[in-house]
């Protein structure tokens, strides 16, 4: 998936709360619905929407899909906003040799 994708569906904050919420583990949807005291609709809209973005993952188990966070879309995150961490890196190294030139003349 293409990191702008992932991040389109990470921009709704429902979505971030249910993501924050897989973090510690693999969930029914049930409980997710009692957790953001959503309904069970709304929060399957989410679900839909982080599963098409390949964010989260489902399993069926019995009479109940467990949802889970997908580890490679965040991998491929983190390596997208890599290229920008040494531009980042690099302005601040600027901004502090500025301020180090201006407190000590």
């Amino acid at each position: 998936m293409a990191p702008v994708m992932i991040l389109q569906a990470l921009a709704e904050p429902n979505r971030q709360a249910i993501v924050e919420l897989l973090r510690d583990g693999e969930r029914p949807v049930g409980e997710l619905v009692e957790e953001l005291h959503m309904s069970q609709p709304a929060v399957s809209k989410h679900l839909r929407v982080l599963k098409e973005a390949g964010v989260v993952e489902a399993r069926v188990d019995a009479q109940r899909r467990l949802y889970r966070i997908r580890p490679e879309p965040w991998a491929e995150l983190d390596d997208w906003l890599g290229t920008y961490r040494q531009l980042w890196t690099t302005s601040l190294d600027r901004l502090e040799d500025h301020l180090d030139r201006r407190r000590h003349p």
